[in-house]
């Protein structure tokens, strides 16, 4: 297999530039596509050969004409085979849950070192998403808050044990094969029950349901 295509949206290019210069160093990562918007990258999506779209794209959220959030929707929605990751400065919790839950795989601060950076385009195209520290963090604040209420769990919400084993392994970053394995089923079946509560709970993709499953507290 060849490496990893890139791409980045971010309306400074002293920061696209030092990113794309940063992780050159990475013989598996090859940047083939760079926006100053969201619109921009729309566009090169929309012409670009299949063969050229990227594989993993990086996100800025503020960036005018179309910013990163409207442009995640869109991608999420018309190119659901395209992981992203958000790389932002904003830290504020409300928009790491948005952006996990219209879409993205993945958030990083642009205080990332390239190294973390590298990791996460890694991991979310091997595994489907990357929750680093920081969204780990942010996990568990959400998921103490939760317990200090009374639970108010319905038929819908509530897991199945064979989902709750599923999901656990899932949010441990085992892979379809290795869950199938310990559960002694196919990865057909751990592949059909994440996809049912995908569509249960509404997540677009596995980032959006490990980070569903575990903000609302319904594994241990």
């Amino acid at each position: 297999m060849g490496p990893i295509k890139v791409a980045i949206a971010d309306d400074h290019k002293i920061f696209r530039k030092g990113v794309i210069l940063s992780l050159r160093q990475y013989a598996n990562l090859k940047f083939i596509m760079e926006a100053e918007n969201g619109q921009e990258l729309i566009d090169q999506l929309a012409t670009a050969p299949e063969e050229d779209k990227p594989e993993v794209i990086l996100m800025d959220l503020r960036m005018p004409v179309k910013d990163g959030i409207e442009t995640t929707k869109f991608v999420a929605k018309q190119y659901p085979d395209i992981h992203i990751i958000a790389l932002t400065m904003h830290e504020d919790e409300r928009f790491v849950s948005h952006m996990m839950e219209i879409g993205a795989n993945g958030y990083l601060l642009k205080s990332a070192d390239p190294a973390e950076i590298k990791k996460a385009i890694m991991e979310v195209k091997a595994k489907g998403y990357y929750l680093n520290n920081f969204v780990n963090r942010i996990l568990l604040k959400k998921s103490h808050s939760r317990q200090r209420t009374a639970p108010t769990l319905t038929t819908d919400t509530a897991l199945s044990d064979r989902e709750r084993d599923v999901m656990k392994y899932i949010c441990m970053e085992f892979t379809a094969q290795e869950i199938a394995q310990k559960l002694d089923v196919s990865p057909r079946t751990v592949e059909a029950i994440k996809d049912r509560l995908m569509e249960r709970f509404g997540a677009k993709n596995t980032a959006g349901l490990v980070f569903y499953v575990v903000k609302n507290n319904l594994i241990d």
